[in-house]
């Protein structure tokens, strides 16, 4: 099931060519929605890719470490409120940091804390823009969260998983 806030998130049309069940919120704040729209789903594992707004604090609690997102930098370094996109690789950049690359981590109550189950680093190029690290950034993160899924789907509960078997890219030690 494909859940958003808004109407136009291309995740909602890949879903619908896909015969994948899809809901739009009335109100991403209200978790009575959330909570109703989960369990009617028989939801086992959500999955936060794109979205940018608060997951309401009951939800979170309800649904402690069956709830992951993924982050476009190293964390436990450039997350937290406001740090999303372009404002994340612009951060990496101006701290010279040599590397980036994404963190999978649990779902917490406070923005982007939440234990981490898997991390790959890409290097920090000379020359780089924020846009040429998001787009390096984005090739791993979409290796790193279906690994983490299906890490997931085999354990039967989000776990920490190892990034070994890609050799496309680096696991952080």
């Amino acid at each position: 099931m494909v859940l958003s806030n808004r109407e136009a998130a291309g995740g909602l049309e890949v879903a619908r060519r896909h015969g994948v069940a899809t809901h739009l919120f009335n109100d991403s704040a209200d978790a009575e929605e959330w909570e109703r729209v989960l369990g009617d789903a028989r939801v086992d594992l959500v999955v936060l890719a794109g979205y940018l707004k608060r997951v309401p604090n009951a939800v979170v609690r309800s649904w402690h470490g069956r709830m992951i997102n993924i982050h476009p930098s190293l964390l436990p370094k450039h997350g937290g409120p406001g740090m999303y996109g372009s404002r994340v690789h612009a951060a990496v950049l101006a701290a010279g940091e040599p590397t980036s690359g994404a963190t999978v981590h649990l779902v917490t109550e406070e923005y982007d804390r939440g234990p981490i189950l898997g991390q790959a680093a890409v290097p920090v190029m000379p020359g780089d823009t924020p846009e040429l690290l998001a787009a390096r950034v984005l090739r791993v993160e979409h290796l790193l969260l279906p690994a983490a899924v299906l890490a997931a789907a085999g354990a039967g509960r989000a776990v920490p998983f190892s990034f070994d078997h890609f050799p496309v890219v680096q696991p952080l030690a």
